[in-house]
């Protein structure tokens, strides 16, 4: 009754998890990234998955080790980071099927020692402790595990690992229904949402207790199944027996031996005792005696009979020792099955393997060859042997064993004898004492295999030269069929079509470019088209202007001139023409005449921001920093700088002469904003510092209580500065200098920057890799460049633009990007940045995607998807056009590892002639990448020199070659390269988002949180887990506390460590080499033994558990809320499915609305409704005296009454606008940030759009969504918006991560989906 009392729970439990699996998505578990997404496999799941292979017969145990070590091996190809778990309890689940509990037993054997995949088996089961524990240090992403197990009871145990990983908040991937190509394998994903979750915790104490009871009915079956094979010996009797067995052989044999001997000559012997036993005790149960054995079902064979079969197992291991494979594989297929009466012996030596493989003794202290495992015995073998002795031998078929096979199983039936003592069990020959056959009578005991004639498998043989080019040597290794095959010969040969025209109309033949919609398809004389055109250029501009504030450059055709190299800073100014040097005259006056304005205009603002600084710091450096932002005068600059000083350090000094006695915290952001100017005069400014600069520098560092920085600066000045050790005190921050800028002014470190400005860009100053992708595109080399988002590597892109325009008017640039909105983005940018004058019908940028084009084939700059490139370089008509590019750009190229469409992107990498730039912030393999693209560049550059020497040849020859003239005008280089810049330009700190009282908690999650001992021993850091300098001394105080004598602790201490010593200005890079020393000393800690400590560092890194709610409609609108008080807007918050992102954005929306509703002054409706009514009857009276007027000659009275009822309106208007306009406190926008003309203009685009109203309404409260069923201008109504700073609310899918151009201060992750993996979460951020 135990388990009866759960049988409903359980069905509750196994509909719970069939309701769940319709939702399953079907999904790639590998993407880039993998080595990043730890996961684990059941492996009793494994052992099922394949036990079921329809392929594999019964007693095939190689072939079953083959399916399991070829998945296996498919995932490690794959790049996949595992272990597989066996738990102890689930071994209960097998003893009806002995078989397979020995199979179980040499699986993980083989594993663990054949193997270096990490497997674990010290787990009792999936409920207990040190399960949850280690599912709290490694942090699965997911477990594949069985959704249906052998027999109901263990898909009861599946069902239970299934709900305790849910409650983990592992997600659950079914090992059925998986699917598998060279790059990924599919399979369902089944999230851990917060229902499941909710439902584990409000019945853990009742999933306990079914658990328990299913255990118990398992164990049950154990005795069931036991007792009546091995009758009195109990379960621990067998155990000693099999130890006992082993240490014998251990003294026959002390040199060692291989798995497969010793386990066939102990389980033979242990077997052949237990059943000695057996017929003993079925002796006395049949002569009246009373015992617990339950009667076995039919008659009982004699100990004679069973040590012939014994002997046939040896020979069989013999065999197997011997005979390869490709011998073995000729088997005859025995179709008899074995006879009733056998199969109790069968079962108890299947029952004697497990003891054996299962006793640790046996490999402890001896030699044993462990590699044959996976091949301990051949079913189909055993029946041939058996078959031929019962059949072939006795009518007169002599089989010639020979010596070495006799020898052997000699050696093998002795030391079985030996083994059993206790009585003799014969000599190894005759193998046959008696006459009973053990295989079953059958009519066609031999499986006819000679009629099944295979077919011949082989390629159908054609010649091609570019195939043959192409595919190189690995012809030579495939089969081909030959040409008189039948497969070949009854091909039907069909005409080959290479026209260009309709076959009835002659016109030429259409494309998907073709059949592309024109956006602009009309009379170029219409003055509808033409003004429909103007409009959407001036909206392009618009748009682009929105992306970045630049004024459009007029390019000009320039001759092509050789490049300099530009990558070393000029050393002098020798050999300067007349031209150049008057041209240097006049900048130089001109920035003399620009830095006297800047001068001027500072002279005036100058006054107004000291005020404002004395009656609010905040507001007034505030001010400050947008006058620094436009000054382009260092000197200016420096004198601004002085001035914010000298305000912050006064505003120190209030700050602390203010506090009482008990006031111990000091506001630290005026001393972070004295620390700012200090590192701006040192760093940006240093040329113009005098002795007083110093000494004001020297004096606020004193204040702040950096003694020892004031020295360094100014010795003298700090001599001479008298300040007591109370006033030392009450005016010091309290930490030491590099603590306090790591701490407090992460986000204000400088970098290393390039002094030496470069000739090739205006505007800034590029750092040393961006130099290297200008190389790169100065002599036409293609390039792979990997670096974080917002780094800028697109400039590169631009400045490859820039240079083919003013080339020609002839060459094009395609630039391929991944989403159509993408596509638009690009093209407005390019629209916003560039001019040029260019002949008829040419334009400078086009648009091509599969829903519209607009200029693709009469442009300069093409912007397109893959799939609408891969049309025009394959069509035969387009390949003028192909002959005019001169570079491709891809962007987001790591969608070329993606799940749909990446071999287009495969294909486009592998056709283009010319030189090509990559760009991508996140791919996993990018030397891989790169070295696969220099070998294609290698292929083309042989094929261009073979087309160029029979070109000239051609032309020696007389003929006119101009067909290869476009191709060769600009010799490309086919060199490759690789760019790789790490560094980002913000920190990113991240947080984990909570419920607790029904209010939002932000808890600060630190990146080491996320790793694991195991994974920084194996793996190391990864290379991208940037830490920010506050989390860099976060991690630095844990391992501090949690190893006392740690013996580094004082050298890797801030304020002592190397790089940071004597230093006033701390910058990024000296932060980052803390951070790696840190990282490098934890590693250490790791390989070293001390494991537990770092355990304890990781451990007290990680946040507290957090709850969830599953009503996120109801929580949302708070977790807003929650980022404007924390001052974190604007904010992109990205959700997967397409209806909770609008959901949740209007429910924001709602919040704001019933929030405005409850605070609305109780007349004010009544107040609005009158005035409505007033305004409707002064506007029927202004109209109504208009008639009039029209009508009769106007008198001035009348004139003046109807100026009174004009003046009325207007006042009555602007107080119902006023009353019904939305307070600030009511809404997330900043009306500020865009005038009323040009907002108009955005929302009159989308009125007749679909959601054109809501997205209007939306926006008037400061929010938006984002997702791909949007339009175009839907879409680029919420984009501009919130670049504007208008729209500070996104909900979004993941679509917008893909190379938007979208500036927040946060990033939002509020809904769990499989597609949010290492590379999408790279992505976003």
């Amino acid at each position: 009754m135990g388990l009866e009392k759960y049988r409903m729970f359980l069905e509750e439990i196994s509909e719970l998890i069939l309701s769940e699996m319709p939702k399953a998505d079907f999904s790639s578990i590998f993407n880039d990234f993998v080595e990043s997404e730890f996961f684990l496999i059941d492996g009793d799941s494994l052992l099922v998955m394949f036990i079921c292979e329809e392929s594999l017969k019964q007693g095939q145990e190689l072939h079953f080790f083959y399916l399991v070590e070829r998945y296996l091996v498919d995932i490690i190809s794959k790049g996949g980071q595992f272990a597989i778990v066996f738990f102890k309890d689930a071994e209960y689940a097998y003893f009806n099927f002995p078989e397979l509990l020995s199979l179980r037993t040499a699986l993980i054997l083989h594993l663990q020692h054949n193997n270096t995949i990490d497997v674990r088996t010290q787990f009792s089961g999936c409920l207990s402790q040190e399960w949850k524990n280690f599912l709290k240090e490694s942090y699965p992403y997911f477990l594949i595990v069985a959704d249906e197990g052998l027999n109901d009871l263990q898909t009861h145990l599946f069902n239970f690992l299934i709900i305790q990983s849910w409650s983990m908040k592992v997600n659950a991937v079914l090992s059925s229904g998986q699917a598998s190509d060279v790059l990924r394998l599919y399979a369902y994903f089944m999230l851990s949402r917060h229902r499941q979750q909710t439902f584990f915790k409000q019945n853990e104490k009742k999933i306990e207790n079914a658990y328990k009871a299913l255990i118990k009915q398992l164990e049950g079956c154990r005795v069931l199944a036991f007792e009546p094979i091995f009758g009195n010996s109990r379960w621990n009797n067998m155990i000693e027996e099999a130890s006992e067995i082993i240490s014998l052989l251990k003294q026959l044999w002390p040199e060692g031996s291989d798995i497969r001997r010793v386990l066939c000559v102990t389980s033979c012997s242990l077997t052949l005792r237990m059943y000695r036993d057996f017929l003993e005790n079925r002796k006395k149960t049949t002569s009246g005696q009373e015992t617990n054995i339950q009667q076995v079902k039919g008659d009982c064979l004699s100990l004679r009979w069973m040590e012939d079969l014994c002997k046939l197992h040896c020979l069989s291991v013999v065999f197997l020792l011997h005979l390869p494979l490709s011998q073995r594989a000729c088997t005859r297929v025995i179709t008899s099955d074995w006879i009733e009466d056998i199969q109790t012996f069968l079962k108890m030596r299947k029952w004697c393997e497990y003891f054996i493989l299962n006793n640790r003794n046996i490999f402890e202290f001896w030699n044993l060859n462990l590699i044959h495992l996976c091949d301990l015995s051949d079913e189909l073998l055993l029946k041939n042997i058996a078959f031929y002795y019962e059949n072939e031998n006795v009518q007169g078929l002599h089989l010639n064993l020979g010596n070495d096979i006799m020898k052997d199983y000699e050696y093998l039936w002795d030391a079985v004898s030996k083994l059993v003592r206790k009585f003799d069990v014969g000599k190894p020959f005759p193998l046959r004492t008696t006459q009973l056959n053990f295989l079953k009578k059958d009519p066609v005991p031999i499986k006819d295999t000679s009629k099944e004639k295979m077919p011949n498998l082989g390629f159908i043989p054609m010649s091609s030269e570019m195939v043959d080019k192409f595919v190189g040597d690995i012809l030579k290794d495939l089969p081909f069929l030959k040409r008189d095959d039948p497969i070949v010969t009854s091909l039907v040969k069909h005409k080959a079509f290479d026209e260009l025209v309709h076959w009835h109309s002659h016109r030429p033949l259409s494309d998907d470019y073709d059949r592309a919609k024109s956006s602009f398809n009309g009379n170029p004389r219409d003055p509808y088209y033409l003004k429909s055109l103007q409009k959407y250029q001036v909206f392009q501009r618009f748009y682009g202007n929105s992306l970045e504030s630049v004024s459009p450059k007029l390019i000009v055709t320039q001759d092509v001139k050789p490049k300099k190299n530009f990558s070393k800073p000029k050393t002098k100014k020798a050999n300067e023409t007349k031209a150049e040097i008057i041209a240097r005259e006049n900048k130089k006056r001109l920035l003399a005449k620009e830095e006297q304005k800047e001068e001027n205009k500072w002279s005036v603002l100058s006054h107004s921001i000291e005020e404002e600084m004395k009656e609010n710091l905040n507001s007034g450096i505030q001010n400050l920093e947008d006058f620094l932002k436009s000054c382009k005068s260092n000197l200016v600059k420096y004198q601004v700088e002085i001035v914010g000083l000298t305000a912050c350090l006064k505003a120190w000094k209030e700050h602390c002469r203010s506090q009482g006695k008990g006031e111990t915290a000091k506001d630290l952001s005026i001393a972070v904003q004295m620390m700012k100017r200090i590192h701006s005069l040192m760093e940006k400014h240093p040329e113009f510092l005098q002795e007083a600069d110093r000494q004001l520098i020297a004096r606020c560092l004193k204040y702040l209580g950096f003694d020892e920085l004031a020295s360094s600066l100014n010795p003298t000045e700090a001599a001479e500065d008298g300040i007591k050790e109370k006033k030392k005190n009450k005016y010091s921050i309290g930490i030491g200098p590099v603590r306090f800028q790591l701490q407090y002014m992460g986000h204000y470190l400088l970098r290393d920057e390039r002094k030496d400005p470069d000739p090739r860009v205006h505007g800034f100053i590029p750092d040393t890799w961006q130099r290297e992708l200008l190389d790169v595109v100065d002599n036409n080399e293609s390039a792979v460049i990997v670096a974080p988002t917002s780094s800028g590597k697109t400039y590169a892109s631009y400045y490859c633009m820039e240079k083919v325009l003013k080339e020609s008017d002839e060459g094009v640039v395609v630039y391929v990007a991944p989403t159509k909105a993408l596509v638009n983005q690009v093209a407005a940018t390019v629209q916003n940045r560039y001019m040029k004058n260019l002949p008829n019908g040419e334009t400078l940028c086009g648009i091509f995607t599969r829903e519209y084009r607009h200029d693709a084939l009469n442009c300069q700059v093409l912007v397109t998807v893959p799939a609408c490139l891969e049309i025009l370089l394959l069509a035969p008509h387009r390949q003028r056009w192909v002959k005019r590019i001169r570079y491709v750009i891809f962007d987001e190229v790591h969608c070329l590892g993606g799940e749909i469409g990446a071999e287009v992107w495969e294909h486009l990498l592998v056709m283009i002639r010319c030189p090509f730039l990559a760009l991508s912030a996140t791919i996993s393999n990018p030397a891989h990448l790169t070295e696969w693209l220099q070998s294609i560049k290698r292929y083309w550059k042989q094929a261009d020199n073979i087309i160029e020497k029979n070109t000239a040849a051609k032309r020696n020859a007389g003929y006119r070659a101009n067909f290869y003239k476009d191709h060769f005008q600009m010799k490309q280089s086919y060199k490759v390269r690789l760019v790789l810049y790490g560094e980002r330009y913000n920190d990113l700190e991240k947080h984990i988002c909570s419920v607790k009282h029904n209010d939002i908690y932000f808890d600060h999650f630190h990146p080491c949180a996320a790793l694991t001992t195991e994974h920084i021993e194996r793996y190391g850091f990864p290379s991208d887990l940037m830490l920010s300098p506050r989390e860099t001394i976060q991690l630095y105080d844990t391992m501090f506390e949690f190893w006392e004598s740690w013996p580094r602790a004082q050298e890797l201490c801030p304020e002592n460590f190397i790089h940071f010593k004597n230093k006033i200005v701390i910058k990024k890079m000296d932060a980052r080499k803390y951070e790696e020393s840190l990282k490098a000393e934890l590693t250490n800690w790791i390989k070293n033994g001390n494991v537990e400590e770092a355990k304890q560092v990781l451990r007290n890194l990680s946040p507290k558990p957090v709850s969830s709610s599953e009503n996120m409609i109801q929580m949302f609108p708070l977790l807003v809320e929650k980022l404007r008080k924390m001052e974190k807007l604007p904010a992109l918050i990205f959700l997967f499915k397409l209806g909770a992102v609008e959901e949740c954005a209007k429910s924001v929306r709602t919040f704001l609305e019933k929030k405005q509703e409850r605070e609305r002054p109780p007349n004010a409706d009544k107040e609005a409704y009158d005035m409505a009514n007033k305004l409707r009857k002064i506007k029927k009276a202004i109209e109504k005296q208009k008639i009039i007027d029209e009508k009769s000659q106007k008198k001035p009275r009348k004139m003046d009454k109807s100026l009174i009822h004009e003046a009325e309106h207007n006042s009555l208007l602007k107080i119902l606008e006023k009353n019904l306009e939305i307070p600030p406190e009511f809404t997330y926008a900043d009306r500020k940030t865009v005038d009323s003309e040009l907002l108009q203009m955005v929302f009159d685009r989308v009125k007749s759009l679909r959601k054109g109203a809501e997205l209007k309404a939306l926006a008037e409260r400061g929010i938006g969504y984002h997702h791909r069923c949007l339009f175009a201008k839907e879409k680029q109504l919420v984009e501009i918006l919130f670049r504007k700073g208008f729209i500070r609310v996104v909900t979004a899918t993941g679509t917008l991560a893909l190379g938007i151009n979208m500036p927040c201060k946060s990033v939002v992750f509020a809904q769990n989906s499989i597609y949010l993996d290492a590379l999408n979460y790279r992505q976003v951020l």
